[in-house]
């Protein structure tokens, strides 16, 4: 993995940005695509120098005023200026021991999502590695060889493609949400070692982890394919568990009525009745 995080960060989203919503008055043609170097300090504020040097890793430790203003040049979403921010090191993320995946959800948290009978609920961690779930979304899952990490199950399970009707937007959603997780802790093993199994194994994964894009959960209707079921269109909720940072708590719903509603309702006859836990 790369040590200047800053700066590939930088580089990427520089890489992204359209000259001609920036405003940039072009100086003949481009070589490659997105801003230029000097482009970016101008809208910036800054020396061409010392962008380059934010860009090189010479500096590392950037202003908050500085951040401010890339994140303005570049036209960064929210979940892309905090990543900035974490990277320069200018906002302190909450961590939590690294054990390997053996952090239990609490007891009562888990009789909590028991008793939604209706609706599928579970828990991940930032690396989302799924750490409990209720029946119906063992149910919901349970076209997966192995229901253990959202993103392993969308990039190298072969279900994946079948369950996530927009596949591609998952595989960016999903993406974005492992790069939260690096500006949280650059240096977690678990983290780590789930990057280097798919980018050696997705050729996709690794095509869109280079794309450095950033992005948290959203509260945007989701499409899945369920083996059994049919189509369930589902909006969602997520939350962060304040008594364990790190976990979130993601909670799937179907209008009442609806045609989803109806095939959670003939899932849920489908769901196994022991109590599971994701290791």
């Amino acid at each position: 993995m790369q040590n200047n995080g800053l700066g590939a960060f930088l580089k990427a989203q520089r890489a992204k940005a359209h000259p001609d919503a920036a405003a940039v008055v072009g100086s003949g043609p481009r070589r490659v695509p997105g801003l230029r170097r000097e482009e970016v300090a101008v809208l910036s504020g800054l020396s061409a120098d010392y962008y380059t040097k934010l860009e090189q890793g010479r500096e590392r430790h950037p202003s908050e005023q500085v951040l401010d203003a890339l994140a303005r040049a570049l036209d960064l979403n929210t979940d892309a200026r905090m990543h900035l921010f974490r990277l320069a090191g200018r906002i302190a993320s909450v961590r939590y021991d690294h054990d390997g995946g053996n952090r239990k959800v609490s007891d009562d948290l888990i009789r909590l999502m028991d008793a939604w009978l209706t609706t599928p609920a579970y828990v991940i961690d930032r690396t989302m590695d799924i750490r409990a779930e209720n029946d119906l979304a063992k149910a919901l899952h349970s076209g997966f060889a192995e229901v253990d990490n959202l993103a392993r199950m969308a990039f190298l399970d072969p279900a994946g493609r079948d369950f996530y009707v927009d596949w591609e937007r998952a595989a960016h959603s999903a993406t974005g949400q492992l790069r939260l997780a690096q500006g949280h802790d650059p240096h977690d093993p678990q983290l780590l070692k789930l990057l280097d199994e798919l980018t050696r194994r997705s050729d996709t994964f690794r095509q869109l982890w280079n794309r450095h894009d950033v992005r948290g959960k959203t509260r945007e209707p989701k499409q899945f394919h369920h083996p059994d079921v049919g189509i369930l269109t589902l909006t969602y909720e997520t939350l962060d568990i304040r008594s364990d940072p790190g976990l979130q708590l993601i909670v799937h719903h179907a209008p009442e009525g609806s045609p989803s509603a109806e095939a959670l309702a003939l899932l849920g006859s489908l769901a196994a009745s022991p109590k599971h836990i994701a290791d």
